[in-house]
């Protein structure tokens, strides 16, 4: 009997993608699979994606990793949401807040109800009843799955951690389970006469490396999937138009905040990201409306402390390839695809499609309704974070920049403008399928832009006005006591996982 299992795996690249490709094969696979990764120490990594969502846990969970460990040698700090400063208008700010808000009742989600007491006159806070939101606000955090004697779930988290030593300690990870490390520049890709598939990559000593399956992680090069491929790009700048990002790394200021910050400016925004031991921070804008020299002073003029290096430069296109997977090549991380890191997904996409192909492991006869299907999953998942990332940009009432008056004014993709019309007119937020934001994502959003519901669900009627009082009288309760207990971030960190 012929055995057409895959032996053979090549990992084009390093850096976060390829080895947590490297860490999740080895994982997932053992001995089964002989795994190679080239990297190249001249050519190095992008290096700037320090902030996760609360989906990193799981990969964490998945490779077994002490999570006190990971936070020590990534000099990882945690992460309740991300704030957002005017993006609306000047001076506006929200959380979009991981975690529940609220609490059900019966068949319906918390926000009807408050909507209700919106609607009937209450003057009120949405985030007043987020757990996560009153930690973040106070600076403080605590690693509880539920708040002793309520129905609250404790804290929803992720990371900010330093992505270069994430790669390095993954690299470790891999390395104890086999994966072997080779360094040196590839210069030509073979490819099969008889079906196009790749054969090897020819270093540039002459060697070839041949394998079963080949996975791009070379980035933005993207080296197999679209230099010998030609697998294709789709371009969304004309819906997320910034096209540029400077980087610069900082001491820290007087705050040690739980929750990353992405702060508008004229042609872009600004994100900040709080480490143990530095500040990340970066602007992200559009080169249409703002030279270089203008946006690297914006953001030296806006850091919390002293600026720790250079700043560093990156250009970018912001879309996906038309097929992530073709023939007998994956393309994983910034080979896929690029999502300006606005709500922190890059190194989520790097982790899903990792899974996703785990979960659809090929055979060698890499059958065709396999591959299409991994592309439609991928394809999904690239389309929605891209509409609600577009949300962030159209929801905008900004007049003091040429900028924002015309990403207010752009044509959006149908569905995008169906859910903003559902949720101003009847208060409701539908997921689709496995779309990665949920509810309560949207939620904030939209919210925090100033789309307000007309309506509420008519369930929401359900609980008279004393019952409706007392309900969201005792969240808030439940809520304050839980965060009064926990300890400051920084005071968790040094007693459980701070660095040495």
């Amino acid at each position: 009997m012929t055995d057409n299992r895959i032996k053979d795996v090549v990992i084009v690249g390093g850096g976060t993608a390829g080895w947590m490709a490297a860490a999740a094969l080895a994982r997932a696979f053992g001995p089964q699979l002989t795994i190679r990764l080239i990297e190249s120490e001249e050519i190095g990594i992008i290096g700037v994606g320090e902030a996760t969502i609360p989906q990193i846990k799981l990969f964490i969970e998945f490779l077994g990793l002490d999570e006190n460990d990971f936070m020590r040698a990534t000099q990882a700090s945690f992460k309740l949401g991300i704030q957002f400063n005017n993006w609306t208008r000047l001076g506006d700010s929200f959380l979009h807040a991981f975690g529940d808000i609220g609490l059900p009742v019966g068949l319906l989600t918390f926000h009807h109800y408050w909507l209700r007491a919106l609607h009937e006159g209450r003057d009120d806070n949405l985030w007043a009843y987020s757990l996560n939101h009153a930690a973040a606000m106070q600076n403080r955090f605590d690693r509880i799955r539920k708040v002793t004697g309520t129905p609250l779930g404790g804290p929803a988290y992720a990371f900010h951690f330093d992505a270069s030593l994430y790669a390095k300690y993954l690299r470790g990870y891999s390395e104890a389970r086999g994966v072997k490390r080779t360094e040196g520049k590839i210069v030509d890709v073979a490819l099969r006469g008889e079906d196009g598939f790749i054969d090897a990559v020819i270093m540039e000593n002459g060697e070839p490396i041949g394998a079963d399956l080949f996975i791009d992680c070379s980035g933005f090069r993207a080296l197999l999937i679209e230099g010998a491929l030609h697998a294709g790009y789709d371009d969304w700048s004309h819906w997320l138009p910034c096209d540029r990002a400077v980087a610069v790394p900082c001491e820290h200021g007087s705050v040690f905040r739980p929750y990353t910050q992405a702060t508008a400016r004229q042609a872009g925004w600004q994100w900040r990201i709080p480490l143990q031991h530095r500040v990340g921070n970066g602007h992200v804008y559009c080169s249409g409306y703002l030279s270089d020299d203008e946006a690297g002073a914006v953001l030296l003029e806006n850091l919390e402390g002293k600026a720790l290096a250079e700043p560093r430069f990156l250009r970018f296109t912001t879309g996906m390839r038309k097929n992530t997977w073709v023939k007998n090549c994956v393309a994983l991380g910034l080979a896929s695809g690029f999502m300006e890191p606005l709500e922190s997904t890059s190194i989520h996409l790097f982790q899903s499609g990792v899974s996703r192909l785990v979960s659809m492991f090929p055979d060698k006869h890499f059958d065709d309704a396999l591959i299409a299907e991994y592309n439609r999953q991928t394809r999904f998942e690239f389309e929605r974070i891209r509409n609600f990332l577009i949300l962030h940009y159209y929801a905008n009432e900004r007049e003091d920049s040429e900028f924002w008056k015309v990403c207010a004014s752009m044509s959006v993709p149908d569905e995008l403008t169906a859910k903003i019309d559902l949720f101003r007119t009847t208060g409701r937020i539908y997921r689709e399928h496995e779309e990665l934001f949920t509810e309560n994502g949207w939620l904030q959003v939209m919210l925090g832009q100033r789309i307000a519901p007309e309506r509420h669900h008519p369930l929401a009627a359900m609980l008279t006005e004393s019952q409706l009082e007392e309900f969201l009288q005792n969240i808030k309760i439940m809520i304050e006591r839980a965060v009064a207990t926990m300890p400051l971030q920084s005071d968790f960190i040094a007693r459980c996982c701070a660095a040495g």
